[in-house]
């Protein structure tokens, strides 16, 4: 007696393609799009998609979570600085306290919460899908963003004549770490300059970075440490509190703005 019910490999490829034409077409258009399933983007994707916003969050790699599930030095160990620690409170992660105000977690449960936790939301996901520019309007305005499947970047160049494709949103927030992809765009066509992320400095840098979320450009939002490379703020390492409440900030802007344009 089979356990399983019938099911043909076609059926299997149906379901997978429908289901994800179905949800390509709701996403063309939605009321944030972020870029980078890091900690900051995860944080700030769950509470706007609570809040009852439309969220897409694209990654460039096959896995969410960034840098945090790794933890530092390949050590799969995380700190957050208080108040931080009521976030993983609040999320159900077990923490340790390593001294007063510092806290240490396991990186894949984190990661695992804050997935879960966007996902139970209503966030959903484009994996190995990168950034390759932003939309423009001439009101100066960012009204979307311009993707294509990661795997491109690494054709030989005769052959990566493939075009990509843009998705159309009321907000833009770039959690793309050091990287800060969506500025370094604003920076290309001379809309804004960025600083580039200083020295490590523990202490100053994930206050620094949650202080600078904010608006770079109309309609784009930095965040977690691509705000440290916009701002020339200090690095700061395996210590996650900072991003965390960085995204949660960036959340909070995002849903005034929607509020006001509504």
């Amino acid at each position: 007696m089979p356990i399983f019910s019938k099911i043909s490999e076609k059926d299997v490829t149906r379901a997978i393609v429908s289901s994800f034409n179905k949800q390509f077409i709701e996403l063309v258009e939605s009321d944030c799009l972020i870029v980078g399933a890091g900690p900051s983007g995860l944080m700030a994707g769950r509470i706007l998609a609570d809040a009852g916003k439309k969220v897409l969050i694209i990654e460039r790699n096959n896995y969410l979570g960034g840098g945090i599930w790794i933890g530092g030095y390949l050590m799969n160990k995380v700190t957050f600085r208080h108040p931080s620690e009521e976030i993983l409170c609040e999320l159900g992660v077990p923490y340790e306290e390593a001294m007063p105000g510092l806290f240490v977690t396991d990186g894949p449960h984190i990661t695992s919460k804050l997935i879960a936790a966007a996902c139970d939301a209503g966030v959903k996901f484009l994996q190995m899908t990168v950034f390759d520019d932003l939309v423009l309007r001439e009101d100066k305005r960012v009204c979307g963003a311009v993707i294509n499947w990661t795997p491109i970047q690494s054709l030989p160049r005769e052959i990566t004549c493939v075009d990509p494709v843009a998705m159309e949103t009321k907000l833009v927030i770039d959690t793309t770490g050091h990287d800060a992809c969506c500025v370094k765009k604003l920076e290309e066509r001379g809309l804004f300059k960025t600083k580039g992320f200083g020295a490590m400095w523990v202490e100053a840098s994930e206050d620094l970075v949650v202080e600078q979320t904010g608006q770079v450009y109309p309609g784009l939002i930095v965040a977690g440490m691509a705000a440290a490379t916009t701002y020339g703020l200090p690095r700061m390492g395996p210590t996650f509190g900072g991003m965390l409440l960085s995204g949660k900030k960036a959340a909070e802007i995002a849903e005034k703005q929607l509020a006001e344009t509504t």
